[in-house]
């Protein structure tokens, strides 16, 4: 079956994202643009991804539990988990391998931590938007260990992406797939990195703000709308 997808969405939690960015805000507007499964992506931590799949669950959305990680080279990659426990476990490790830098909300935003209801459970003070210890080189490796799956997010930016930051994109990072923004840009980059032919390419909107989530425009075939589903998808040969 068709599934229409959003796998690079953040919440207020993200510095960067707005605080309207809540649970039941980001579930209901992507029902409203007709998507059947989103994934909650926000920088080096996990910590809403509880709210909003128990939002979406009553809604009847697919909700995946994930991350934006930073790289120790400062590459962002998508990280997405088969469950609730391993993608907690997995931001509980990564809060551990970021510098000890407290969030100054005036400079970088707010850091808001949401229940199921969007009630402010509180705030994450650490800063998020810091590069973790983790490299590109062991991320797929770190990752797997959790039972998730990563790739490069927005490989077609000029910055924070392993094309931008690294030049170079081939089979010794070990990425069965990648994300692009801009789907029109990937015929230039497939001229410019053959490997991604030999990728799974994903496009998603990496919105921090409502009105960006991704329309009903891509979609993936699952047999089934179900993260296990997705998962055997993600990690069926290209």
């Amino acid at each position: 079956m068709k599934l229409y997808y959003d796998f690079h969405i953040h919440s207020g939690l993200s510095p960067c994202g707005d605080n309207e960015m809540t649970p039941n805000n980001i579930v209901n507007m992507a029902k409203l643009y007709d998507l059947d499964v989103i994934a909650l992506t926000d920088h080096n931590s996990t910590l809403n991804c509880r709210a909003v799949m128990e939002a979406g669950k009553e809604i009847g959305l697919t909700v995946i539990p994930g991350m934006e990680l930073c790289t120790s080279e400062e590459v962002h990659l998508v990280c997405l988990f088969s469950d609730l426990k391993s993608s907690e476990k997995f931001g509980n490790y990564i809060r551990s391998t970021l510098p000890p830098i407290r969030n100054k909300p005036t400079v970088f935003g707010d850091q808001l931590v949401f229940d199921k209801d969007d009630n402010v459970l509180g705030f994450e003070h650490t800063l998020l938007i810091t590069a973790s210890t983790v490299s590109t080189n062991d991320a797929v490796a770190v990752v797997e260990s959790y039972g998730g799956i990563c790739f490069p997010a927005h490989i077609d930016r000029n910055s924070y992406s392993i094309i931008s930051n690294l030049g170079i994109i081939d089979d010794s990072f070990g990425f069965k797939l990648a994300e692009v923004f801009d789907l029109d840009t990937l015929e230039n980059l497939k001229s410019q990195h053959p490997h991604l032919n030999n990728l799974k390419i994903l496009s998603s909107s990496d919105a921090h703000y409502l009105e960006h989530l991704r329309l009903k425009e891509n979609f993936i075939e699952a047999e089934e709308n179900s993260i296990e589903a997705i998962f055997n998808f993600l990690k069926s040969p290209c």
